[in-house]
């Protein structure tokens, strides 16, 4: 005789299957939060980087503007006290117009070193921003993951791998920008 299959046995079966179908899932969610998670953190490492380097160039420029000015003051004072002797009638002591001449041409090579240290803090800070952005974007990428772990909708978690694409390519970007 024929043994007859037991129906609850089936739907048990069917069960098992659905649940690690459901776990796998849930492993891909959580190794691709994981890779998010990197790609932010190295996003935000070199984000960081560009902005600290953004500043330092920017001291440094301003530094040189500084010297300039001062380079400047002292050529003024310079050519003061050659129209002040000339008034007098008093020779012009030959030291002074090479003094002169020495801080202009050193204007020229500061006024230089400072608008290549504005120009490369201006790079580092649109580095800075691109990154900055990849960052934020991951973050919510993750956020969604967790929200699509939590209420076990795949749609969030695809929304969050598509915002995790656009965080790699801003991230890709960012070591373009500038």
């Amino acid at each position: 005789m024929e043994e007859l299959e037991d129906p609850t046995e089936r739907l048990k079966e069917t069960m098992e299957a659905a649940e690690e179908k459901k776990e796998r899932w849930t492993l891909h969610v959580a190794l691709s939060t994981a890779i998010i998670a990197v790609l932010a953190a190295i996003a935000g490492l070199y984000g960081n980087h560009h902005a600290n380097e953004a500043m330092l160039d920017q001291i440094k420029s301003s530094d040189q503007w500084a010297y300039y000015q001062a380079k400047s003051i002292k050529a003024e004072v310079a050519a003061s006290t050659a129209q002040i002797l000339d008034a007098m009638g008093k020779p012009l002591p030959k030291e002074s117009e090479e003094k002169k001449k020495k801080y202009d041409e050193d204007k020229i090579e500061i006024q230089k070193t400072a608008k290549e240290a504005a120009e490369s803090s201006e790079s580092h800070m649109k580095k800075h921003v691109v990154l900055s952005r990849s960052v934020t974007i991951f973050q919510i990428a993750i956020a969604l993951s967790a929200i699509a772990i939590l209420t076990r909708k795949k749609a969030m978690w695809y929304v969050s791998m598509i915002l995790a694409a656009a965080g790699t390519v801003f991230l890709v970007l960012g070591f373009f920008a500038g």
